[in-house]
């Protein structure tokens, strides 16, 4: 016991070291914080892109039978989507990127979910739609809790969590980013800004 003590004393920073490693191994929410720290540097950002003049009307068409639901099962009518600027994130609960970055877009979220022209879909790809909709209760978020209804169009999501895509006004798709990043920054609000004020 005696040598224990000794070799904690002259190893002390390595164990503390040590068990904050294992518990950021174990603990979902302790390695999104680590992530979260990351995110914020800014490094893992990307930005929205100009828009083509010219989109290809197949890749508009491409995920034109995307069909999602809300909280309640029903189905999100189409036409309320139009001539809207869209923010769809991908996530799910067990995903500790998504984790990460879900205080960033639930701010982004409280800033423009007032916003007629302004469209969140937070869709949860859990396999159980209860650890979703858990998980959101259990940490106050209160983004919508979307659920698709059929298959998601590949040109949107192909497998990565979590998935952020930003469709224009015309249904352009000006940000496709997969894996963590940070939506509080006033860089994103500015690009958000300027997506706003385009015309359909």
């Amino acid at each position: 016991m005696e040598n224990l003590k000794i070799w904690l004393k002259k190893n002390g920073s390595a164990t503390v070291l040590t068990v904050l490693f294992i518990v950021i191994l174990v603990n979902k929410d302790a390695k999104a914080w680590l992530m979260r720290q990351v995110a914020s540097t800014g490094i893992l950002n990307s930005t929205i892109s100009a828009s083509k003049e010219t989109q290809e009307i197949s890749t508009k068409a491409s995920y034109a039978g995307f069909i999602l639901k809300n909280e309640d099962g029903a189905i999100i009518d189409r036409s309320a989507l139009q001539n809207k600027v869209i923010f769809i994130n991908f996530w799910a609960s067990w995903c500790s990127p998504c984790r990460a970055e879900f205080p960033s877009v639930q701010k982004l979220y409280d800033r423009y979910k007032n916003n007629p022209d302004m469209i969140f879909l937070t869709v949860n790809l859990d396999d159980n739609v209860a650890s979703g909709k858990s998980y959101l209760k259990e940490k106050g978020f209160t983004v919508p809790f979307i659920v698709p209804a059929g298959n998601i169009p590949g040109v949107l999501y192909s497998g990565s969590l979590p998935t952020t895509v930003v469709l224009d006004k015309k249904g352009e798709i000006r940000l496709h980013h997969k894996g963590l990043a940070d939506y509080s920054k006033d860089s994103f609000y500015r690009q958000i800004e300027e997506l706003l004020k385009e015309k359909p």
